[in-house]
């Protein structure tokens, strides 16, 4: 009887194991987790289909005032089509579960793209939290950037300044920018992790 008790804590530990792997902390500096998504564009998109080319995975929630700074003021957009326009594949990632602030459907995800006139490659409505959970997302805004090679380079804050305050963007240093650019010119990216600020996503 005692074997069997034994037997049955070691497969609940291994089952635990397995839980904790798949969840694994994604690290800076090591390969960037694949994952798939719906996107409300109707497509699943992966990011292996990336490879060779940098991506910017921005967790949002348009409800979060964190969120709701950055598109306001139009520089989310900026970033997103200034990182466009060198290569870059830009994923809006909305990680809220169904009936949790945050939370559209594809259609509202669309018409909410059309409306603040964001220009992100396409908007992965991860209403599971799959993906959420893979990258250890926090916040809305939480920002990581992947190499053409597929190892991440950055995760963070969108920038050094954690206030709702539109009118501190202009002072406040973007590291989404800052490591785009450092990257791209062959440097090592300075500050390759940050402290995310924003609201809770909302599993």
């Amino acid at each position: 009887m005692r074997s069997i008790q034994i037997l049955g804590a070691s497969a609940s530990l291994v089952a635990s194991m397995l839980v904790n792997q798949a969840y694994a902390a994604v690290k800076v500096g090591e390969p960037a987790p694949d994952f798939q998504v719906a996107g409300a564009d109707g497509q699943t998109h992966s990011l292996a289909e990336y490879k060779g080319r940098y991506v910017v995975l921005e967790w949002t929630n348009d409800e979060c005032p964190f969120v709701r700074k950055h598109y306001s003021s139009g520089n989310m957009q900026s970033l997103q089509k200034e990182a466009k326009t060198d290569g870059a594949v830009w994923l809006s990632m909305i990680s809220s579960a169904p009936g949790e602030q945050g939370h559209v459907d594809a259609a509202k995800a669309l018409k909410l793209t059309e409306k603040r006139g964001a220009a992100p490659t396409a908007v992965l409505l991860d209403e599971k939290g799959t993906a959420g959970r893979l990258y250890e997302a926090k916040t809305t805004p939480h920002m990581f950037i992947i190499d053409p090679a597929g190892k991440l380079i950055y995760a963070g804050a969108i920038d050094d300044t954690p206030s709702t305050d539109p009118t501190d963007i202009a002072a406040s240093k973007n590291y989404v920018k800052l490591a785009l650019s450092e990257a791209r010119a062959g440097k090592p990216v300075s500050e390759p992790t940050t402290k995310p600020y924003g609201c809770s996503v909302k599993y």
